[in-house]
């Protein structure tokens, strides 16, 4: 896995992301995804999403792929730095989108959504190492 998604969340109300700390008695300790990582209680009344089990609709109806795996094609285009942000157009954002998804469905992903991606993965690439799967980490040799 690319980048290590598990301990990352998104919670409801509140910007950026967060990585999990632990459970707590009236909700989960959380860590700010940032040069400063400051810890607060994310309240049990907020929800909050792991980005591991969050996936972009495909145009199949009943197939998503998972975000770890869009995570993924975007580094393999374009490494660590975006062409876009969450700043960017409609037709750039849908364009980037396109380029490395070209399945996805255009009715059910909407613009907020490619803006959020867009955010996720700038953030996630700053503060997160990437980690080459086995088979890019150990080149194949050509042994009788």
């Amino acid at each position: 896995m690319p980048y290590d998604l598990k301990e990352l969340a998104a919670i409801s109300g509140q910007s950026g992301l967060y990585r999990l700390v632990r459970p707590a008695r009236h909700g989960v300790l959380v860590e700010t995804l940032d040069a400063k990582a400051t810890r607060s209680l994310a309240p049990a009344s907020n929800k909050v999403s792991l980005l591991s089990e969050i996936g972009i609709y495909a145009q199949d109806s009943d197939d998503t792929l998972p975000l770890t795996d869009v995570f993924e094609r975007i580094y393999q285009k374009y490494g660590a730095s975006l062409p876009v942000s969450g700043k960017s157009s409609e037709a750039e954002l849908t364009g980037f989108l396109a380029e490395v998804m070209p399945e996805y469905d255009r009715q059910r992903v909407y613009l907020s959504d490619i803006k959020k991606l867009a955010n996720w993965y700038t953030i996630v690439s700053q503060h997160l190492p990437y980690q080459p799967t086995q088979a890019e980490a150990t080149p194949a040799t050509d042994e009788p």
